[in-house]
């Protein structure tokens, strides 16, 4: 179930990557420069956070990041959340690097800055380095194996571990303890011949 889920990160990651991550990154590589400045900096050298597309370009990244990142680091997640766009994007870079037509053209919507900002990204490396980063989890062992308290199955079943130290000892019966009466030893009281409530006048 845990890899269910993960492929179902996986589809949305590589859709984050592709819309609101491409259209940030060509957003921000695109930035105009006024005419009169020789520099051709962005703002004239100035400061960037009037600027409201420059915000939203810079959120959409910051965004695809930092769902990235929740998805390399936390072990609950299943590895293929973030190997299986880590592996598209190896390989989109791999026919690229064999054909650059043929890898161009794979890009779907061109024509618009999703697909001009994945492709910019493809030419920079930028996919390449995404690609690698995000196939870590898939070589650690420890992300492909269920944590004692988790779901198994859809029947609420959690799966328990028995440590290797228990596994050889032997099991203990519990057996109900009976009372018995034991009779108390004689008073003596009743051997001096004294009274039987000595404190009565």
């Amino acid at each position: 179930m845990r890899h269910r889920i993960g492929i179902i990160l996986a589809v949305i990651m590589a859709g984050v990557l592709f819309f609101p991550g491409s259209w940030g990154y060509l957003r921000l590589l695109r930035l105009p420069a006024p005419a009169d400045q020789l520099s051709g900096l962005p703002a004239g050298g100035g400061s960037l956070i009037s600027d409201h597309h420059v915000l939203l370009a810079l959120a959409a990244l910051a965004g695809t990041g930092l769902l990235a990142g929740i998805l390399l680091a936390v072990p609950r997640i299943s590895p293929l959340a973030a190997g299986l766009p880590g592996l598209l994007l190896l390989g989109w870079t791999g026919l690229y690097l064999a054909s650059v037509r043929q890898g161009v053209d794979l890009i779907p919507l061109r024509s618009d800055p999703f697909g001009a900002g994945f492709e910019a990204m493809l030419f920079n490396g930028i996919l390449g380095a995404a690609g690698l980063t995000m196939i870590v989890p898939m070589f650690v062992p420890s992300r492909w194996r269920a944590r004692p308290g988790e779901a198994i199955g859809d029947g609420g079943l959690t799966e328990t571990t028995v440590g290797p130290e228990l596994e050889d000892q032997p099991t203990m019966q519990l057996t109900p303890i009976r009372a018995s009466l034991v009779p108390l030893p004689p008073s003596p009281w009743h051997e001096a011949g004294a009274p039987d409530n000595p404190g009565a006048p």
